[in-house]
Parts: C-alpha cells; structure tokens; sequence
C-alpha cells in the first residue's frame, strides 16, 4: 500500500471533523464575520483543539481571537504547569492571554457549593469580565458529544425536567458558543494526534468523587458495551429532541406569563394566584420558573423540588406563607399573589429581638414542608418560623443549638400542625422529664417574665404540643437513634 493511500483516511476523517465543526456554526449561527471571539482554554484535549480548530478557520470569517485561562488554585504545581502551558499555546499562536488566579475552594465554602459548582460560577464570572473588558463579543468554549451525552444522564440521574434533557446549548445568550458541539472525543483525540499538537490532563478528571467522573468512566462504558454502542449519538440526539420542542414552548408561554404577571421591577415579580391555579400543571411550573429567572438572573441551583414547593405553597391555604430558595430568592404567597423577591441580605439570619414584638391572637396551620426549606411569616406577632425537612444527622450536633431552633422527628407529628397563643391551662411532657406539667408551671419555674409568657406561641401536633416555641419542645417529638427524618425550625425576626 502506497504512502498516499494510508494518509487518506486520516485526511477524510481532519475533513469530516472540519465540516461538522462548520455546519455547526452555520446551524446555530454561532458567528459572523469579524466576531472578535476569547476562547477558554484549560489546556485540556478538548480546549487546545477549539483553539486551533478556530485558528484554522479564522482567515475566512476574520474572527479576532484571544485565549483566557482561569487557574483554580486546586491541583498546586499541576495548575500552575497547567497555565504555564496555555500561556505558551497564546505565544506560538501569537494570541492575546488572559488569565487568573483564584481560590475555588474558598469560594465554594463561602458559598456552601460544591467545588464544581464553585469552578463553574468562578470561570463564567471571570470569561464576562474579560469579555467586557476587552470587546469580546463572543465566547467559544470546548464543550463536545461526549460532554452532552454526560450532562443529559446527570440530569436525568438527578431527577431534571425537560430543560435539563435538552442538555448543554450550543448557544446560550446569544455569545457563549460551542463550536465543537456535534464532534465525539474520538474525534478530537485523532485530530490532536493528526497535528501532532500536545495538551495537558488534568488528573481531577479522573476522581471518582466527581458524579460527572463516574458517569464518563464507569456508566457510558457500561452502557456502551452492554446496551447501545452509540449511546453517545443517542443521548446527544434525545437532547436535541428536547431542545427543540423547549424552544418552541418557551414561545407558547410567553403570552401565558404575560397575562399572569401583575407587577414586575428588577428583583421581584408579582404573579396573580388566580390565573396561576386557572393553568395546566405543566404550564403554572413553566411559568414560576421562568419568574424566578427574571428576578434571578438565572435558574443556577433552582430544582424541579424548589419549583415543585412553589407551587404547592400557591395551593395552600396559609397566609404569608415563603419559601427560601438558593441565591436569596424568596417565594411568598401574600393576598391574591405569588411574589418571587431576590432579598439584599441573607435569608437565614436569626434575631434574638424576635419576643420583643407584642402580638395579636395568631392562629395557623402549617402543612408538611417538602423538600425546599419554606418559612411561616407571623406578621401578628412579628416573626417567621423557617421549616426545613432534613435526614437524620449527628445527634450530638442537636444539642449545640440554641432556644430559637428546634429539632422534631418527623415521623411522630401529625401534621398539619397548629400553631397559636399560649392558653391558660394548656399542658405538656418538657423534653427530658416523664410527667406533663401545665405550660405556666414551666415558665414560673424557668423565671419567664408574666409579660412574655402572654406572647409565647405554642406549637401543636395534633391535641399535644410539640414546641414551648422558644424554650422547650415535647418529649413526646424528641429525636431518637431510630430517627430518620428530622424536621428543624428556626425562630427567625420578621
């Protein structure tokens, strides 16, 4: 066989590679001429191949290029090489390089996120700033078939709706590209080894701790030899299903969201209870998403339970009833309207001042929280009860909290509960003693002042009371080590 004919196939496959690549940006109008485009490069296969892939086809459209590289400060040496590497793919390609040092791990305890989602939030926010800083218009990133096909089956491990199945864009805001989208990791290992171009691995790809780790290593291999050995192109044209009809339904809801918006400013939105409950399940979720992410600015860390407890709050009867979600987001049911509010400050702040308040007579019911946590306002007497349903913990870390939190297991409160004044007469079992005592014995005993011991509220499960709230639960709802599922309320100011 001659020379000519073993370079053929290889050439057929760096052209096959070239068209999909072209046919992608022609299909999602990804650029135009003149585009000034910064790629974020990790110095990883898939990064280094967009570089030159782009370079390649720069001449034709005109494209202005420039290279960022954010280093996460997680792998020591390995991450500074990394830079170093990225750094001198810029110099022989005779491109701007943009880079930056930060502490993901920090932020990610800062924030309470997981560190993937810490990487994520960090290298979005610094490719804006480089953009905006340097007229980039466009921002190319390295996301290929395989990445797709193993975001899909997160999601869906995840419990995700329709969104989530359309997988990852090849286009978001209308300047974060994909340029590599419809190319498998095949394709992009051959085309690096074709051009003989070198690239860096990042050993955290291959930590199991990582989900998106164990779904590249030990799923789709599964899945691949025992199922379907193009469940990559299957997932990946499943997502592409689901993205089209999202598209399409994003359309068909808008004139719906109009006309159940009642008011709308920068951080909150007013939703009218009535034409909400007057739309099918499907649309009414559709729609409190789509609010959630105008006052958001996104739908980063919103779940299907978030939006799911949304609308279960919009069914009940409680008034001033909220849900904390994520990022500060706040979902109150007050009058005729649902109100999604993103608060200035932290949502979980608790005040010591909360029985300074005189209340009115207050009476109310409180459902079985789901799986976000949700918050009573008691705007009588000036104070919220936050609810949170979590699994069992460590006992020893129940007993550090102070008299505003306190701890039931779930399993034995018959919900819904009630909650209102102190009565005369009323009578409970103090968490470790065996015999009621009326509730006034209890505060004469504990030296709670006369005028304070009006304002107490109580806390009733059934005919029995759960929470002296402020100062003592039940025995009956104490935690046990059988205890699976815990609820915790916090006694926070309004």
């Amino acid at each position: 066989m001659s020379s000519a004919s073993k370079k053929s196939p290889e050439k057929h496959i760096i052209t096959r590679i070239f068209r999909s690549v072209e046919e992608a940006i022609t299909e999602f109008d990804m650029l135009q001429a003149r585009d000034s485009v910064l790629v974020g490069v990790s110095g990883g296969p898939d990064s280094v191949a967009l570089v030159h892939i782009l370079c390649e086809l720069s001449p034709v459209l005109s494209l202005r290029l420039g290279i960022a590289h954010l280093n996460h400060g997680l792998r020591g040496q390995d991450a500074d090489n990394d830079a170093d590497f990225v750094s001198s793919l810029a110099d022989k390609r005779d491109l701007p390089f943009h880079i930056k040092k930060e502490d993901i791990r920090s932020f990610a305890d800062k924030e309470k996120l997981s560190l993937e989602e810490a990487g994520r939030h960090v290298r979005y926010a610094f490719f804006d700033e480089i953009a905006r800083k340097h007229g980039y218009n466009k921002i190319a990133l390295g996301h290929h078939a395989d990445d797709n096909a193993e975001s899909i089956l997160m999601y869906i491990i995840k419990g995700t709706g329709p969104a989530g199945m359309a997988g990852i864009a090849p286009v978001r805001e209308g300047r974060i590209i994909r340029p590599l989208i419809r190319l498998t990791r095949w394709q992009i290992m051959h085309y690096l080894e074709a051009k003989r171009l070198s690239h860096v691995t990042d050993s955290s790809n291959l930590d199991p701790d990582f989900m998106r780790n164990r779904i590249r290593h030990q799923l789709i291999p599964v899945l691949q030899s025992a199922y379907n050995p193009g469940i990559i192109q299957t997932l990946n044209r499943f997502g592409e299903i689901f993205r089209r009809e999202e598209e399409w339904l994003r359309n068909v809801l808008d004139p719906v969201f109009e006309s159940v918006v009642t008011h709308a400013e920068e951080n909150s939105v007013r939703l009218s209870l009535k034409g909400l409950r007057g739309l099918h399940e499907a649309a009414r979720r559709r729609v409190i998403r789509k609010a959630i992410a105008g006052v958001k600015g996104d739908l980063w860390r919103i779940s299907f339970a978030h939006v799911a407890a949304a609308t279960r709050l919009l069914r009940s009867d409680c008034e001033g009833r909220s849900l904390d979600f994520p990022d500060r987001i706040r979902v109150l049911k007050i009058g005729d309207a649902l109100v999604i509010t993103q608060e200035k400050k932290d949502l979980r702040k608790i005040s010591t001042k909360a029985f300074r308040t005189q209340p009115e007579a207050c009476r109310y019911h409180i459902e079985e929280p789901g799986d976000a946590p949700e918050t009573l306002h008691i705007e009588k007497a000036g104070l919220r009860l936050r609810l949170t349903a979590i699994p069992a913990v460590n006992l020893t870390e129940l007993h550090k909290t102070g008299q505003q939190v306190a701890f039931f297991d779930m399993n034995k409160l018959q919900f819904p509960l009630l909650l209102r004044n102190f009565q005369p007469g009323d009578r409970f079992t103090p968490l470790g003693l065996k015999g009621s005592q009326k509730v006034k014995k209890f505060f004469i005993d504990h030296k709670i002042p006369r005028n304070q011991r009006q304002r107490c509220l109580i806390l009733l499960s059934g005919n029995r009371i759960a929470w002296v709230v402020g100062h003592r639960i039940g025995e009956q709802f104490r935690i046990e080590p059988e205890t699976r599922r815990i609820l915790k309320i916090e006694l926070q100011l309004a």
